[in-house]
């Protein structure tokens, strides 16, 4: 285990798991590094055919841990989560979800990175970005009006309030939705599936759709990182971000 990221492989599935379940798997900087090494790894490694994401504890991550986040910003391209995004978007094999609870900022955004995504009934959805001061990442600013239009992503962005799961699905984020005992098995069952696909052909279609996003995504993503630096030093993000670290926990 690597700074709160458990990785198992089998039967060419490698499973990606977020493991900090006393924080609602809020992602550290620790864990960006973590999740960036193993998708590195997948991606060398053969034997890996299909990655699967899921959290523990009966969520799939609350976001950014705002107190780790504001005592280690990212100052520049290079920086884990920046570089964790980049990650994803050329990661070449196929990336799956199992979302139960908690879906929240990265927890949501980076689903615009995966090829499915499946959700538990009680999945919780959110783009808190604007309500934090911040701007979106990880590309969604493009990827989520393409998605989803660009007057419901406006709405998703600009009140940056919950949704839920069959919301979700109706604006097409997600795949389908299952029972939260059945959510983690029925992805594993599709991914197993994916694994046994004819693989080459798999990783060109990949490769087909994706191939036209690429370099206006990775141009997006370095606008929205300068923004969001520039963000994380403004009053606006210092208040909100305050208002929450002092909140009551329940």
């Amino acid at each position: 285990m690597k700074g709160h990221v458990q990785t198992s492989v089998e039967a060419g599935v490698m499973e990606v798991v977020f493991d900090r379940p006393q924080k609602k798997n809020a992602v550290s900087v620790s864990m960006y590094n973590a999740v960036s090494e193993h998708l590195a790894e997948a991606s060398d490694n053969p034997g890996v055919r299909v990655v699967v994401f899921r959290g523990s504890g009966g969520n799939f991550t609350s976001g950014n841990d705002l107190k780790d986040f504001m005592e280690n910003p990212p100052d520049g391209p290079d920086s884990p989560v920046f570089r964790f995004l980049r990650t994803l978007l050329t990661f070449p094999k196929p990336l799956l979800a199992a979302i139960e609870g908690y879906a929240i900022g990265l927890g949501t955004t980076m689903l615009l990175h995966f090829d499915l995504a499946y959700a538990a009934q009680n999945a919780v959805f959110r783009f808190p970005f604007v309500g934090l001061g911040l701007v979106p990442e990880a590309g969604s600013s493009y990827l989520l009006p393409r998605a989803v239009g660009d007057k419901r992503a406006n709405e998703l962005l600009f009140f940056a309030e919950r949704f839920d799961a069959g919301h979700a699905l109706k604006i097409g984020l997600i795949n389908e939705i299952f029972g939260p005992d059945e959510v983690y098995p029925r992805t594993m069952e599709r991914a197993r599936k994916l694994a046994g696909q004819p693989y080459e052909s798999l990783l060109a279609t990949k490769r087909l759709l994706r191939a036209p996003l690429l370099e206006k995504v990775e141009s997006v993503m370095a606008d929205e990182g300068v923004a969001f630096m520039e963000r994380l030093v403004s009053e606006e993000f210092m208040n909100a971000a305050r208002s929450l670290l002092d909140k009551p926990k329940a």
